[in-house]
């Protein structure tokens, strides 16, 4: 399951694989509705529709956020208990509403968003383990997108599926509680040990989540 924004190539994709799912990411709906709201005179925008839309995601992402320390199967019990009625009337109200919105404007372009990611907005509410937006990852390549001037010689197709598949490494490092640094380190010194055969099932105890892992490149 991949948690994406509305881009329509990762619907095409979907479509094409068997094995992968499209998940929607409620922060770019919800964005839709913000840019919507800045285009209203401020002494207007609490009784606009845009204003009132971000309110009710506001509560379906106040209940989330309760469900942080719960594990996957209580936390797909208390979606479907209390945040699956919220997006429910969320989308009774969009649906209500999206006859009386403007042709054209921002608030027709979130709406027209919004509905047409129902389908991938829900996937977070039948499975614990899918998170409600994508915000980790983007936090993630922040700094590879405000630095991006400084690898501007990756400029092959190769070099950038290699950085590619770095910067993933390092990541996944990050978000398993791993020094990336000592990491590096560690798969450089112990890859080298096992490259004479053909068996590659040792990369498997070299997994950022492995628990076979040395205790030095883990954070405290």
């Amino acid at each position: 399951i991949c948690v994406t924004d509305g881009y329509q190539v990762y619907h095409t994709i979907e479509k094409e694989r068997e094995d992968l799912r499209i998940a929607g990411c409620w922060v770019h709906a919800r964005r839709k509705f913000d840019e919507a709201l800045n285009v209203i005179p401020k002494a207007h925008q609490n009784k606009s529709d845009a204003f009132l839309v971000i309110k009710q995601i506001q509560a379906i992402y106040r209940e989330e956020g309760k469900l942080n320390t719960l594990s996957s199967e209580e936390r797909l019990m208390q979606r479907q208990l209390v945040i699956k009625p919220l997006v429910d009337a969320l989308f009774v109200y969009l649906k209500k509403m999206e006859p009386t919105v403007p042709a054209s404007g921002q608030l027709r372009k979130a709406y027209t968003y919004i509905l047409n990611q129902e389908k991938y907005l829900r996937v977070f509410l039948e499975d614990g383990e899918v998170p409600i937006d994508n915000n980790a990852s983007e936090r993630a390549i922040r700094g590879f997108c405000i630095g991006k001037k400084n690898w501007q010689m990756i400029d092959t197709i190769n070099g950038a599926h290699s950085s590619a598949i770095i910067y993933s490494i390092a990541e996944t490092a990050k978000a398993n509680n791993l020094k990336p640094y000592n990491y590096f380190v560690y798969l450089l010194e112990e890859i080298p040990k096992h490259m004479d055969g053909g068996d590659r099932s040792f990369l498997e105890n070299l997994l950022p989540w492995s628990e076979k892992l040395p205790e030095g490149i883990r954070k405290q």
